[in-house]
């Protein structure tokens, strides 16, 4: 760890909270998690950003703690620049061990340079890794469901084939999130059996449990469900 920050994260650590993300993701050890509660890391990146240089930080890869990959994320969130931010992320999704931080990864500079940053989605979406590919997924989700929305981008989530936990629970989140902005496109996947059973299933679960979505169309998905 930077020796720099080190006293910096530490200060955030929090054991009883640390048991508790450590049950959320339990593919990482439980020992690199120090507990620091994510608006106080937000805060403390701002903080760093302001008044360092996180180039030498942002450059020793891997880190050895999950703060330490969440700090890395939302430092990538201050960059202005979108040539700048992109090749940040591109160093960093390597290294990507969980999906907290993967999710949590949102630079603002995005959603400015959506039509620009379209190709890289697509590139990370067949690269075959967990984080990667889950990554590609949530900024689809994030960015190209509203008024940037095309019918193709449900289909390059259909067609990813993936055994990770990571992945298809981030195809479902997609889909439950495409009925509730885009029904008329997105129910089709459902009623012709698109996608694989496990995320069809999991997909409707989702949209039940929505706010977004009205109890007609909640039982019209019902009737949808696929045998296990």
């Amino acid at each position: 760890m930077n020796t720099s920050i080190q006293p910096c994260l530490f200060a955030l650590r929090d054991e009883k909270n640390a048991a508790f993300v450590a049950k959320l993701i339990p593919n990482i050890p439980p020992e690199t998690i120090l507990g620091a509660r994510t608006p106080a890391l937000r805060k403390l990146a701002r903080e760093l950003w302001k008044s360092g240089d996180p180039a030498p930080f942002m450059a020793a890869l891997p880190h050895a703690y999950f703060e330490e990959n969440g700090l890395h994320a939302f430092f990538l969130e201050q960059i202005k620049d979108f040539d700048e931010c992109l090749a940040g992320v591109e160093r960093f999704l390597p290294w990507l061990d969980n999906w907290a931080t993967c999710d949590s990864m949102s630079p603002p500079v995005f959603r400015k340079h959506r039509e620009a940053l379209l190709p890289h989605i697509r590139r990370w979406l067949a690269s075959g890794q967990t984080y990667t590919v889950r990554y590609g997924i949530k900024l689809l989700m994030d960015h190209f469901l509203d008024g940037d929305f095309r019918p193709e981008y449900l289909q390059m989530v259909s067609v990813i084939e993936s055994e990770e936990y990571y992945v298809n629970i981030m195809r479902a989140w997609y889909f439950a999130t495409a009925l509730a902005k885009q029904w008329e496109s997105s129910l089709p996947y459902l009623q012709e059996g698109r996608l694989d059973a496990w995320t069809h299933n999991k997909t409707i679960q989702k949209a039940v449990e929505s706010y977004r979505i009205s109890p007609e169309q909640k039982q019209l998905l019902r009737g949808l469900r696929r045998p296990k």
